[in-house]
């Protein structure tokens, strides 16, 4: 038995990176915060439905390495594999993510497709004739509330009023819809990371100015107080203001002093890395500001593309920095 989660997101404006710079910061997002097995098995256990939940043996999660994303798909899909005791019996968790900017009935026909494929590996490389139930999860955070069909079979032209001969030659399967812009704060639940990447995809589109970034960020450092781990916390803080400085490009030197000094007083783990970028920015000239904070933070051993992300810098520029400072 399999269960496919299929990660359905919306790509903002604030995501079309220029040449050399991340391409989807929402993917980045999901990648290191579903990637995470332990992540991943709380985010099954607070939101698959019970009786779902019940099915899938979570303490056997493990993390495959296959894709069943094509080259040429690679644009609009990424995807996560884990294997996991299902039902007694050996199974796979798929997520999917898709990169859209608004509903897409599509989803149910390229859900259909990556089905086929896991089960077509299942058979040619176990050389099994017995595939494994697959049970879809949609989870959606584009601005347009979720209107198309959940169910393959509901599509089909007058499918229930279909007599039994004609319904045996149909296919029909369902996914689970998860609509996070209909999410409270309350009803937002699991681990601090689930929390806060579920909260940053609600909210990122909407935070268009300093202080509706500001608001965000304080609402990811409240889920960041619940890590008991403050090294997890620490490196996964790099992560949200990664994803969050892309979402929110036009930010002055100014608005990050802001958001340095909330830091300062709400999540002091986190604050030195945004002070070394506010001081550097007020000290000297923009342009050559920015170098000096990209060769700061490269000295602190922060990746290349995080630095390119925080500074807005090309990526091969701030590999060239790195170059000249070895």
């Amino acid at each position: 038995m399999t269960i496919a989660l299929t990660v359905r997101e919306e790509t903002s404006q604030y995501s079309q990176e220029p040449p050399g710079k991340i391409q989807n910061p929402h993917d980045k997002l999901f990648k290191e915060t579903l990637g995470n097995v332990d992540v991943a098995r709380d985010f099954l256990q607070n939101y698959l439905p019970t009786d779902t939940l019940k099915m899938v043996n979570t303490t056997t999660l493990y993390p495959e390495k296959d894709s069943s994303i094509d080259k040429d798909m690679k644009e609009r899909f990424s995807d996560l594999l884990f294997s996991a005791e299902i039902a007694g019996k050996e199974g796979y968790i798929y997520f999917l993510f898709e990169h859209k900017s608004y509903p897409d009935k599509s989803v149910i026909f390229q859900l259909l497709k990556y089905m086929v494929e896991i089960w077509n590996t299942n058979v040619t490389k176990k050389q099994t004739d017995h595939l494994p139930v697959i049970i879809p999860l949609v989870i959606y955070h584009g601005s347009s509330e979720w209107n198309h069909e959940t169910r393959l079979a509901r599509m089909i032209l007058e499918y229930e009023k279909s007599p039994p001969a004609a319904k045996r030659y149909t296919p029909d399967y369902e996914y689970l819809l998860y609509d996070l812009s209909n999410y409270t704060d309350d009803e937002i639940k699991g681990d601090a990371r689930v929390k806060i990447m579920i909260t940053l995809f609600r909210d990122v589109q909407q935070a268009k100015t300093a202080q509706e970034v500001l608001t965000l960020i304080e609402k990811a450092v409240y889920y960041f107080k619940e890590l008991e781990d403050k090294q997890t916390g620490i490196e996964y803080f790099e992560t949200a203001v990664r994803y969050i400085f892309n979402a929110a490009r036009d930010l002055s030197p100014q608005d990050v002093d802001t958001i340095v000094q909330k830091l300062e007083t709400t999540y002091s783990e986190g604050s030195e890395l945004m002070m070394t970028i506010a001081d550097i920015l007020h000290e000297k000239g923009r342009e050559e500001g920015i170098r000096l904070v990209a060769i700061e933070m490269l000295k602190k051993g922060l990746s290349l593309e995080f630095v390119a992300d925080v500074t807005h810098m090309d990526i091969k520029e701030v590999e060239k920095l790195k170059e000249e400072g070895q």
